[in-house]
């Protein structure tokens, strides 16, 4: 399942995030992928808290951007978060977008390449508990944690050119995509963060593909649609989800979307999986909490 912050409206944010933790784990369900928008509470301090509160389930953040942390800053919260969760917290990792970077924070956005290799050669080390020396033309971490206990979390990266493909490849635990369709992610995706892992002597089952897609069960096509249309729309915009939607053919993030009834969205989930998804992360969009409960039932059932 894929869940924000923002789902909590006017409540306290720790509070819904334990609710729905709760709800998802006693439905079932193994894993919750959390966004952290830049305008919203510290995500990592939220779901240290709300894994300490719940057992069973897991969290991976979906993604964290990079160009405002340090690899060491990283690399500590990560590890308290997995300290307290009893390592069931997965970091996943990404370039947030050029308006953010440059816009909010006065970032360059260049060099994305050389920025995250330069960012994961100073925060690997250190999530396995081994000390950091490298200087960056970027970004240069020396230094070494002490967070006895704390299981090294996996690393994933929200990667879709090829370039950062490569990387995760490489380097990380494997890939997670948005707004990324069936034929992208079988003929790009899959093949190119396969073989850098091959190319790396890593074996295949190193490196797993997450894509995560809006997703609503319902029999009023049309209107899901439409809602997909308004409530993604900026995902038309964004220059790499644009890119991702381009390849695939969709004019608009509604065709990415996975609509329809239970057969319709069995089948499309199967495709992906025929495409080397090895996760799919739901976006549950549907207004309506009986749309809400008829999709989670779909996905439990398809995972079990």
């Amino acid at each position: 399942m894929f869940g924000q912050l923002k789902d909590a409206g006017s409540a306290s944010p720790i509070d819904a995030t334990i609710e729905n933790l709760s709800m998802l784990r006693d439905e079932g369900f193994r894993r919750i992928w959390m966004s952290q928008l830049p305008y919203e509470p510290d995500l990592l301090a939220i779901v240290a808290v709300a894994l300490r509160e719940v057992d069973t389930i897991e969290v991976a953040s979906g993604v964290v951007p990079i160009q405002n942390q340090h690899p060491m800053q990283m690399a500590q919260r990560a590890l308290t978060t997995s300290l307290a969760s009893g390592g069931r917290f997965t970091l996943g990792l990404g370039m947030t977008h050029q308006a953010v970077t440059e816009g909010m924070w006065g970032i360059p956005w260049d060099r994305p390449v050389r920025r995250l290799n330069e960012f994961l050669d100073g925060l690997l080390p250190l999530l396995a508990g081994q000390p950091a020396d490298v200087t960056g033309e970027i970004t240069t971490t020396r230094g070494a944690l002490m967070v006895p206990g704390a299981p090294e979390p996996d690393v994933y990266i929200a990667a879709l050119g090829p370039q950062l493909l490569k990387i995760a490849g490489r380097r990380t635990s494997g890939t997670c995509t948005w707004m990324t369709g069936p034929a992208t992610l079988a003929g790009h995706v899959t093949p190119t963060l396969r073989q850098a892992a091959a190319d790396a002597g890593r074996a295949e089952s190193d490196v797993r593909v997450v894509a995560a897609l809006p997703i609503s069960v319902t029999d009023d096509v049309d209107g899901a649609r439409k809602q997909a249309a308004e409530q993604f729309a900026m995902y038309g915009q964004l220059p790499s989800y644009r890119a991702m939607l381009d390849r695939e053919g969709f004019a608009g993030p509604e065709d990415a979307a996975i609509i329809g009834d239970e057969d319709t969205v069995r089948g499309r989930i199967e495709e992906l999986e025929s495409a080397g998804v090895d996760e799919f992360v739901g976006a549950v969009f549907d207004t309506s909490p009986e749309g809400r409960a008829r999709t989670r039932a779909l996905m439990r059932e398809i995972d079990g």
